[in-house]
């Protein structure tokens, strides 16, 4: 059975648009594909009724966040292979990339790495006052790479952020860091230099032996074995790139055995050396993969994993004290979202207990709908053997509430929390008000029309309510809403496209002659969520698909008086140095903040900052409990004064549970 994602009928796009447009003499014409891509006529009406509800809304609000690109400094691109671009077929080079923070020279100050398709991956030190500077090498560029997501954590114990980065059959890549921010590439040596259509990278400590593991989900053959030029890089026109060439059927993959890539997991057996355990340790995951989290679903302190399937059930294996994995998917989960995308682990309503959330994008490729319907769920067309779940799917994102008895109830309708064309999403809580909050990145991008991000502020625990145009991120800066996706030579190498086939195309001598600039929908993938100008609040930076990048700095300091924060940083001795896998509970009089560490900071994406807990109004804070991957039990008393830094150092003699 061979059934294709749906993909707008660019004929009749530009058919139609041809008819409408003037072209204007000594310039390239321009095509917005679609025609109303450009402007939207619904984004302004939609912004003004949700500014109209936001009165009602009962949690802080009234602040927002502004777009400082051009303020930072930072000029990166991202930019995509040619399968997403002038010879688009529908296949998972869309589901672009990742980005990862870490401070990585030691300033205390958070740095931003970009992983990147074309053009070469880069790392942007952090000044202060939202300024940054490229520090990239060619070992962290890795130029001719194809890189999907990039993943910082501590994988020697010697207090400095590695990374580890994932690529498209040419091999992944662990980059050690020295603690100065030079980076050595160990990949080999580490043996982590897996060749696949690799996607996330997920480090955690599944045998608490306080070396960090690796959990690599692969997606499955997408890709021939054609290796084409990509179209030429600006500022890079010198520099030959390649690409795999797409399978035409690649989102029928899922119905080909030989196609099948199994993620793995791969033991830390000292510092920098790792080793596939799969198989010893009953972890054999075939799905089509392109994220997982840590989650401690049992709550028994062994972290158990949740993998996602992005065409397919999602699959939960329970961690049996560090020997071996079981899985219980349909136990726990009876049933997942069909097309999942992005994951979220985070106690959303504070009772102590780890809640999830996972975005479902492939499910949302249907059909197209109106921008009213957004909010539900899909209306599946898929038969099942093409579905192939066996009638145990959601069509749409799902918000699992867990009970703390190892029991999870599926919410997400009653919660609010359904979006269109979702990829990632990050937790944090925003607004500092002890809530967690959702930011999701979300849009398909070219050749289909522009799809918003979303904030979903948290409402005491009860729910969330949209707040992405209450609080600046839409519309986005200066409205735009889609920008040059590529330029065709109608006139001579591109002659045969379908997009210079349709007579739009203005051939009138004296004016530049067949050349057409195509324009898409702009559209974010992953975020990372911290405090990037050390003012107490939290911003958003974005790595969009086939653009410049979000630089969301939040005015909540300013807006919001007082403002009451906590910042944890984790140092473990017994434990990983990250702490990666601890559970901090924040005492504020009658509240409890509680948190799991596991540095999973959005879409294809581990990052390394402390951990950030509003505290609404409270003044200090009563008690900090760190429960360590090793099993210590560790009080910090207060009467602890808020708006700093605390350093928890692991204390091995404390309790141990």
């Amino acid at each position: 059975m061979e059934i294709t994602i749906r993909a707008t009928n660019l004929l009749a796009v530009v058919v139609v648009f041809a008819a409408a447009m003037q072209v204007e003499s000594a310039e390239p014409q321009r095509r917005p594909v679609p025609v109303e891509v450009i402007d939207p006529p619904w984004l302004a009406s939609r912004g003004q009724h949700q500014l109209e509800a936001a009165r009602d809304y009962k949690m802080f609000w009234r602040f927002g966040f502004s777009d400082q690109l051009r303020r930072s400094g930072i000029t990166f691109r991202n930019r995509v292979v040619d399968d997403s671009g002038k010879s688009h077929i529908p296949v998972h080079y869309d589901h672009g990339n990742g980005i990862a923070v870490a401070d990585v020279n030691g300033d205390g100050l958070g740095d931003i790495y970009f992983p990147n398709q074309v053009g070469g991956n880069q790392l942007w030190k952090n000044l202060g006052s939202i300024q940054f500077a490229e520090i990239t090498s060619p070992v962290l560029a890795l130029d001719r790479e194809i890189s999907i997501s990039a993943s910082f954590a501590d994988i020697d114990n010697d207090g400095d952020a590695d990374l580890y980065v994932t690529n498209i059959r040419s091999g992944n890549h662990l980059l050690a860091n020295d603690g100065n921010g030079t980076f050595e590439d160990i990949s080999v040596s580490a043996g982590l230099d897996h060749k696949g259509h690799c996607s996330g990278a997920i480090f955690f400590d599944y045998n608490r032996d306080g070396e960090l593991d690796l959990f690599l989900a692969n997606v499955g053959v997408y890709t021939t074995e054609d290796r084409l030029p990509v179209s030429p890089v600006p500022g890079r026109e010198g520099t030959e790139y390649e690409y795999y060439r797409g399978l035409a059927d690649a989102f029928s993959g899922h119905l080909m055995p030989e196609r099948t890539e199994q993620s793995l997991l791969f033991e830390n057996t000292g510092g920098t050396h790792f080793v596939d355990v799969s198989r010893q340790r009953r972890l054999l995951d075939t799905g089509w993969s392109g994220d997982a989290s840590p989650l401690d679903a049992n709550e028994d302190g062994w972290p158990d994993l949740y993998v996602l399937n992005m065409q397919g059930n999602d699959e939960y294996y329970e961690n049996v004290e560090g020997q071996y994995f079981t899985r219980k998917s349909r136990e726990l989960f009876p049933k997942t979202p069909w097309g999942s995308m992005g994951i979220e682990v985070f106690d959303f309503d504070n009772d102590g207990h780890q809640d999830l959330f996972v975005t479902d994008m492939h499910s949302d490729m249907v059909e197209d709908i109106e921008t009213t319907g957004e909010k539900l769920k899909a209306n599946m067309r898929h038969p099942q053997g093409f579905l192939r779940t066996r009638g145990a799917s959601i069509f749409g994102n799902a918000f699992f509430r867990g009970a703390g008895d190892g029991q999870y109830r599926e919410m997400s309708d009653a919660l609010g929390v359904e979006t269109y064309w979702p990829w990632g999403v990050s937790a944090a809580d925003l607004n500092a008000d002890g809530y967690e909050d959702l930011f999701v990145t979300a849009s398909m991008n070219y050749p289909f029309r522009y799809g918003i991000n979303s904030v979903l502020l948290n409402d005491g625990g009860q729910g969330f309510v949209d707040a992405e145009f209450a609080l600046g991120v839409e519309p986005r800066r200066d409205g735009r809403t889609a920008q040059p996706w590529f330029e065709l030579d109608c006139q001579d190498a591109d002659r045969e496209h379908l997009l210079c086939q349709t007579q739009a195309v203005d051939l009138t001598p004296g004016r530049r002659q067949g050349q057409l600039v195509v324009w898409g929908a702009l559209g974010s993938r992953s975020a990372a969520v911290f405090d990037l100008d050390d003012d107490g609040d939290l911003d958003i930076i974005t790595n969009d698909f086939n653009s410049e990048p979000m630089v969301l700095v939040s005015d909540l300091a300013a807006k919001r008086q007082p403002l009451r924060f906590l910042k944890v940083e984790l140092v473990g001795t017994c434990s990983n140095r990250s702490g990666l896998g601890a559970r901090v509970a924040v005492q504020v009089a009658d509240h409890t903040y509680t948190k799991v560490h596991d540095g999973k900071s959005g879409y294809l994406s581990q990052s390394v900052y402390p951990l950030y807990f509003g505290l609404g109004d409270a003044d200090r804070v009563d008690r900090i409990e760190v429960t360590w991957p090793s099993g210590t039990v560790q009080v910090v008393a207060g009467p602890l004064t808020t708006n700093v830094l605390v350093e928890v150092e692991e204390d091995c003699v404390s309790t141990l549970r």
